[in-house]
């Protein structure tokens, strides 16, 4: 008999689903919006498996709603703050995530809000859009170099090391605050302080947990230069956004690049952050290529299938079994 596996979407990228239907009873969500956690309960009994997105809560409620088969929580997303970890390991239930295949194209999503950010890029494209470049003039527009700055990684893994490399290309200095991280041939670890009051530009890598929340702050935001930009594809959680808001408001920051945020989606009820005109925000769109969100996927699946097939997940959480 083959075993009941929940997905929280009916459509996916690639054929992951499809290999997943051909080995197990697969059920989805059928909505065009995202399910409530209601929706997804109602759905899970007997399942032995859910495959789930970065932002679907899977709380503790959903794991025994599908009761005693539930083996493997997969997400299709590196981050997995959304999980109830302490519950699934009481129950012991397996949480995965996708590591490794997102990295690349993370990084360069990073790039193009630092080069949007600094260079003010959006604004410039949107005075064009509205028909008012009439004239040129020296001073429209003006933003900060990237060749030639100092970049601060907060968070040094595999997406922080990738985007080091890239920086290399532009003749960057990069420093990283990672405690897990040493020095090596792309860049200098440095403690947070230092990184913050040296760096030109100060981009997010680390995983939203009880330690990183508002990790950056306004008492962090002080003491970056005034011609500094800020840059977040990790999770919104990480930035205290109200304190973001006001810094590039009163001008103690140049500018802020975000793909990720605090309440996501947004829907109509935009944050304040995305009217800034020094403020490039984009909708959580670090990983979506075609190549890169079927990877995620695929990944996901196999974790699923090893793991009900008495296998061992391929890329679990830090600490689940």
């Amino acid at each position: 008999m083959k075993k009941r596996v929940l997905a929280t979407r009916e459509i996916l990228p690639g054929k992951g689903l499809d290999r997943l239907s051909e080995t197990a009873d697969l059920v989805t969500w059928p909505g065009a919006e995202k399910p409530a956690p209601a929706d997804l309960a109602a759905l899970a009994p007997g399942a032995s498996g859910v495959l789930a997105l970065g932002n679907d809560p899977v709380d503790a409620a959903l794991m025994d709603a599908a009761g005693p088969s539930l083996r493997v929580i997969a997400l299709a997303s590196m981050g997995f703050d959304n999980v109830d970890r302490a519950a699934a390991a009481e129950r012991g239930i397996v949480v995965t995530h996708t590591p490794g295949v997102l990295a690349e194209t993370t990084a360069d999503l990073t790039f193009a809000l630092i080069l949007s950010a600094r260079r003010r890029l959006g604004a410039a494209s949107a005075s064009l859009a509205e028909g008012s470049w009439e004239l040129f003039r020296m001073h429209d527009y003006l933003g900060q170099d990237i060749h030639g700055a100092t970049l601060g990684l907060i968070g040094y893994g595999q997406i922080g090391r990738a985007v080091a490399r890239r920086a290399h290309g532009f003749g960057m200095r990069v420093l990283h605050h990672d405690p897990y991280a040493p020095d090596d041939d792309l860049s200098t670890s440095v403690d947070l302080p230092t990184l913050l009051t040296e760096s030109d530009v100060v981009s997010l890598h680390v995983p939203l947990t009880e330690e990183t929340r508002h990790l950056v702050s306004a008492r962090e935001l002080a003491v970056m230069k005034p011609t500094a930009t800020l840059v977040s594809t990790s999770r919104g959680g990480v930035v205290d956004e109200e304190a973001l808001l006001h810094a590039v408001r009163e001008g103690r920051l140049h500018s802020a690049g975000l793909d990720v945020y605090e309440h996501e989606p947004m829907g109509r009820e935009l944050s304040p952050l995305v009217a800034e005109p020094y403020v490039v925000t984009l909708p959580h769109i670090g990983s979506a290529t075609e190549a890169t969100r079927a990877a995620m996927v695929d990944l996901a699946v196999d974790n699923i299938l090893d793991v009900l097939a008495d296998g061992a997940a391929r890329t679990p959480i830090p600490g689940s079994a």
